[in-house]
């Protein structure tokens, strides 16, 4: 790893001057949230030299423009939802916050698109898009607190993904700060293109380290006209997941598809404090569908009935949505609630393969004494596991935690799935990805690094290294 400068008063004192002493800080309390993201684990925190809150562009450009010329890291850092310690500064340095580049500049309700800062709260684009009377599909769990940029970065997925796609496939255009503080915008509003490279999807999932993401151009939908939640309880989560094949199918073009095990309906019931449906035994599949009006809707309200009745299933309830949905985005604090020791992790493989992957990889939680809490966005066949010490100590746990992703990942590639299916690798998974990684696929991603990033001052230490 490339030896980097320490962070000086000069150094200070230059950012100062670009950003204004308001926008600079390095008080160790003040700094002390910008050490770490949503992962609990102390092993994974570092106190950055510096934070740094651009209101602009051009701001952004300086501050790179002054780490790259004094050889000293820079992270970018969103909302700090990030479960992968993709925002933690590794190596001291700066960090810059975008909290303050929280504006939306223009929602076009006749060309459908908005474009954003990349500060913008994930659930305040699709506040304001609800209110022109437009949708905007991307809906990551953490959307609340998430920041619209970090969702680009890592390239989020969420709970619509089986219709609607990912991040990437709700953006027009991104504007981009180079690692040498150069400003571009990459992509653009067009339904085709085809010159050059597609380089606005190589910044899409590059987790800050080939440039910092500083405005967006989302694509926008008309609202859906008619929506519809399904709580569908099964006896096993076998029966729950088989349910996503029999959906396909039938031909039932599902918004949302998620899935969770008994253990975390559980785990959320206790920490809300709620009885909820089948609490004591049931395994939920939470299903949205949407329709042009309600009498397509209730058609196909009556083909999941219907079929998930025929499948096992033990109960079909039409819940408050509002409800349902808090239930499913409560499973990380619940499982924080229950062990503040575990490990999350962010599974994708065949969706064929999703029964037996849930089977294999309880098997191997058993196995080694630690306790595993399970949801899903079944519907394209990523699993997020999250694994408590439960009787382990803390002096075991790091080596036991060791032994069961190595059994589970050897399980997982040879099915052919993947690390990481939208909350990308990080520093955490870095050592996995070296393991796990086809030689050839990580050199060009070395040498993409290195062109763009030739100093290694962006977001240095995460995804992979380069030496």
């Amino acid at each position: 790893m490339r030896k980097y400068n320490p962070v000086t008063d000069v150094t200070v004192n230059a950012l100062k001057a670009v950003l204004g002493e308001k926008n600079v800080t390095t008080d160790p309390d003040k700094m002390h949230p910008y050490s770490h993201d949503e992962v609990a684990d102390t092993r994974y925190q570092r106190l950055p030299e510096v934070v740094v809150l651009p209101e602009n562009t051009a701001q952004v450009a300086a501050v790179l423009k002054i780490a790259n010329e004094q050889m000293i890291p820079v992270v970018p850092r969103g909302g700090g939802t990030g479960l992968a310690c993709g925002a933690v500064p590794m190596y001291g340095g700066i960090v810059v916050s975008l909290e303050k580049m929280n504006k939306i500049l223009e929602i076009n309700a006749e060309s459908l698109y908005m474009i954003v800062q990349a500060g913008v709260r994930t659930d305040e684009v699709q506040k304001q898009a609800a209110k022109a009377g437009l949708f905007y599909a991307g809906d990551p769990c953490s959307s609340d607190s998430c920041f619209i940029g970090g969702n680009v970065a890592t390239n989020a997925g969420g709970n619509r993904a089986i219709k609607y796609g990912v991040t990437r496939n709700q953006i027009y255009s991104i504007e981009v700060v180079t690692p040498k503080g150069d400003i571009t915008t990459l992509g653009g509003r067009l339904k085709k293109n085809s010159t050059g490279y597609c380089l606005e999807q190589l910044f899409i999932g590059s987790e800050g380290t080939l440039g910092i993401i500083t405005t967006i151009t989302l694509k926008l939908t008309p609202l859906p006209k008619a929506v519809m939640d399904f709580l569908v309880v099964f006896p096993t989560p076998e029966l729950a997941i088989d349910m996503v094949g029999h959906m396909n199918r039938a031909g039932i073009q599902a918004t949302c598809i998620e899935f969770m095990e008994n253990a975390a309906v559980k785990s959320v019931e206790k920490y809300l404090k709620e009885k909820l449906p089948q609490g004591e035994s049931g395994n939920y599949l939470i299903i949205q569908v949407e329709a042009n009006n309600e009498e397509q809707l209730d058609e196909i309200a009556a083909q999941v009935d219907e079929l998930c009745s025929e499948k096992g299933a033990t109960a079909v309830l039409v819940p408050d949505a509002e409800k349902i949905w808090k239930v499913r985005k409560s499973i990380a604090e619940a499982v924080r609630h229950e062990d503040m020791i575990y490990s999350s992790e962010d599974i994708v493989v065949p969706i064929d393969r999703l029964s037996a992957t849930l089977e294999e990889m309880n098997r191997i939680c058993v196995k080694h004494g630690a306790a595993s809490r399970t949801v899903a966005h079944a519907g394209d066949g990523n699993i997020h596991l999250m694994i408590l010490k439960a009787g382990n100590t803390l002096e075991e746990w790091p080596e036991k935690l060791a032994a069961i992703q190595q059994e589970i990942f050897d399980y997982v590639y040879d099915i052919g799935g993947k690390l990481s299916g939208e909350h990308g690798i990080g520093y955490k998974k870095k050592t996995l990805m070296a393991k796990y990684t086809d030689p050839v696929e990580l050199e060009i991603m070395r040498a993409i690094k290195k062109a763009l990033d030739p100093n290694n001052i962006l977001n240095p230490g995460k995804i992979f290294d380069l030496d």
